[in-house]
Parts: C-alpha cells; sequence; structure tokens
C-alpha cells in the first residue's frame, strides 16, 4: 500500500491531528506506517465490537448476560474484589430448588453419602413467639449463603452484620433493592431466616461397614429487631456463625468468581452446577465419569423424570460453557465427564504454590 493510501486511511481525529504535527520531518513516513496500524487495530476493534453488539440484540435476556460477563472475564482476570466464597459441603450439598411449601424436611442422596435439611423455628421480635420457618429453597438463599460466607472469610469473624451489607450485594448481584410485602429485600431476609432456623445433616458411608453421621447447624445466633412502619416486618440486624461451621468454612471455603455468580443468578440449578464444577475440577487429578443415574440425583431433585432432566440439564451446562468455553466438562449418551483442568480453564484460577528457599548450606540432592 502506498503512503498515499495509508494517510487515506487514517480517519480519526486524534490520529490525523498526529499525523498533520509529523508532517514534513525525517521520519514521516515511519510514523505514518505506526499510526496507520492503529488506525486499523482501532478499526478492527469496532468491527468486533459491532458484530458482537449485533449477535447480542439477538439474544435473550439471559443469553445477553452471559456473553456479557464471558467478554468481562476474558479481558478483565479475578482480582480479590471479584472472589467471593462458600464453604465446600454447600457447594456438594443443594438446598431444595423450590418452595417445598409445608414440608419440613429434605432429603437427598448424593452416591454414598446424603443429605437432610430439617427446619426450624425462630423468635418473633414482635410477638415473642417461637414461629415456624421454611426451609430454605431457590437461587436467593443460595447467594445469601455466598454472600454471608464470603463476609465471614473477609472479616475473619463469625458474626456478621447483614443490616447493611446485604442491600449491597444484592445490587451487585443485579438485583433491584425493593421494600414492601413483594419487594426483593423481604424475599431475601426470608431466606436467611429459613437458613438462620434450620438444620443440617451429612451422611457419610465408605459402601462397605463403617458410616458417620455430622449435624451441622450454620448459625448460632440470629438477632432480629421491629422494624418501624405498619407492616412491623422484623429485619435481620447480625448473623453469627456457629463455631465449627466457621472454623471448617475458613479452612476449606471455595472461591467463587461473583461476576460468573452473577450471570447464574437467577437459577438455583446453575448455581449449584457453578459451585460443584468449581469444587470437582479443582481437586481432580484423572478423568471424572458419572452416570446419568448419579447426576440425576445430584442436580434433579425437581425432576421425577430422567428424561426431562437430561433435556434441562444440557442446556444448564451448555450455558455454564457460554461463559467458560474452554471448561473441561461435557455430556453424552452414558453420562458426564470431567477432565483434569489447566489452571486457566479453572473457574477460578489457584494461587500459584510458593516454592521454600531451601536451607542455608544444603547440598544438591
Amino acid at each position: 500500500m502506498s503512503i498515499e493510501a495509508k494517510i487515506a486511511a487514517i480517519h480519526d481525529e486524534d490520529l490525523r491531528a498526529e499525523l498533520e504535527a509529523a508532517r514534513g520531518g525525517f521520519l514521516f513516513a515511519v510514523i505514518v506506517e505506526h499510526i496507520a496500524h492503529r488506525q486499523a487495530l482501532r478499526d478492527a476493534e469496532r468491527s468486533e465490537s459491532g458484530r458482537r453488539a449485533q449477535a447480542r440484540a439477538g439474544m435473550g435476556r439471559d443469553q445477553r448476560r452471559r456473553d456479557a460477563v464471558r467478554v468481562v472475564l476474558e479481558a478483565e482476570p479475578t482480582t480479590p474484589d471479584t472472589i467471593q466464597h462458600i464453604h465446600s459441603v454447600l457447594a456438594l450439598c443443594g438446598l431444595p430448588y423450590r418452595d417445598p411449601g409445608d414440608s419440613r424436611e429434605f432429603f437427598r442422596e448424593y452416591g454414598r453419602n446424603t443429605l437432610s435439611i430439617l427446619a426450624g423455628r425462630l423468635k418473633n421480635p414482635a410477638s415473642g413467639q417461637m414461629e415456624l420457618q421454611g426451609l430454605p429453597y431457590g437461587p436467593k438463599a443460595r447467594l445469601v449463603l455466598l454472600h454471608l460466607c464470603t463476609e465471614a472469610v473477609r472479616q475473619r469473624s463469625p458474626t456478621i452484620a447483614v443490616a447493611d451489607s446485604l442491600s449491597g450485594f444484592m445490587r451487585e448481584m443485579g438485583f433491584a433493592v425493593t421494600g414492601g410485602e413483594r419487594g426483593t429485600i423481604r424475599q431475601f431476609k426470608e431466606q436467611l431466616h429459613r437458613l438462620a432456623a434450620c438444620t443440617m445433616q451429612i451422611g457419610l458411608w465408605d459402601g462397605q461397614s463403617r458410616s458417620s453421621t455430622i449435624t451441622m447447624p450454620p448459625f448460632r445466633q440470629l438477632d432480629l429487631w421491629r422494624a418501624g412502619g405498619q407492616d412491623g416486618t422484623a429485619w435481620s440486624k447480625s448473623v453469627q456463625f456457629h463455631q465449627d461451621f466457621y472454623d471448617n468454612l475458613i479452612k476449606h471455603a471455595l472461591p467463587v468468581d461473583i461476576r460468573a455468580a452473577r450471570a447464574f443468578s437467577g437459577s438455583a440449578r446453575k448455581l449449584d452446577l457453578l459451585f460443584w464444577v468449581g469444587y470437582r475440577l479443582r481437586a481432580l487429578q484423572r478423568p471424572l465419569r458419572l452416570s446419568w443415574d448419579i447426576v440425576h440425583k445430584q442436580f434433579g431433585a425437581d425432576n421425577a423424570s430422567l428424561r426431562s432432566f437430561r433435556q434441562a440439564f444440557k442446556a444448564d451446562v451448555a450455558h455454564l460453557k457460554e461463559v467458560f468455553p474452554k471448561l473441561p466438562v461435557s455430556l453424552d449418551e452414558a453420562g458426564m465427564q470431567l477432565l483434569p483442568a489447566d489452571p486457566g480453564t479453572l473457574l477460578v484460577p489457584p494461587k500459584p504454590v510458593r516454592r521454600k528457599a531451601p536451607a542455608a548450606g544444603a547440598g544438591a540432592a
């Protein structure tokens, strides 16, 4: 391309100004080459942005969100500000997906292990009565746990003030913060109260002759106060994790990229899948094959039919891979397969291991 053609291709105002300032100089031809290259890069970026915008315009709302999160994750590495934490047990054992109604117990098997959640009661600050609470369920219960576990890890304290922090978390997750009978604040608070009142039991079996049962109430204390206004809504002021749960959380907190969680904040099962895959891949040393029956027990509590579950779950995995295209997870007629992952393909890349310096005077082996 001639120098005249290169000059003609430079059209951005700031680049044209650079070009005119360089006219008559000894290195004018070299400067033209450099400016023309920068213009070409800008034009290519605008073209790609336009293509993405056009493709995104034809997507549904949730798909647009996943695509936007993928672009951000690819462009911006994880930082301490983007990392949240959840207890590893909660990454393996999901809560109910939908409102269990009047049921007081939720029970699910995970291979040789089982999870039982028992609903409990809380003291009403207005009436003084111990009132029944339902079982925690849905995406909001999971997001509340993610938020509280994160605050406990960050603050290094089992006691968290939630009156000031939960609204900010809701906004960060893309939820409008609204009050009233059907507002989002009330919905999140309800799940917090259900979680605070429940007790979890995890049953472990070695497949032969030994078993153990762990009773683990997540929270030791929930302080409530009666808010002003006509409805007198009971608001959560502070939450204190059970000490055993907190100690175990500090040792086994699973990192979660909050930007990825935001992409799936409207789906309980997709959040479970995000947590579960993140946990499995961090420790996976060899290929893991799971039959559809096992996958159904892990993620299909609300699907009586294996056939209907398979169809829905394939869509969930496809949506996860829209955000993480390199994720080494696949589905086939036999079930699910996970492969050991390179650090760059993990949902949250692990921190590099620091090698200890050899002791002074130590010789080579």
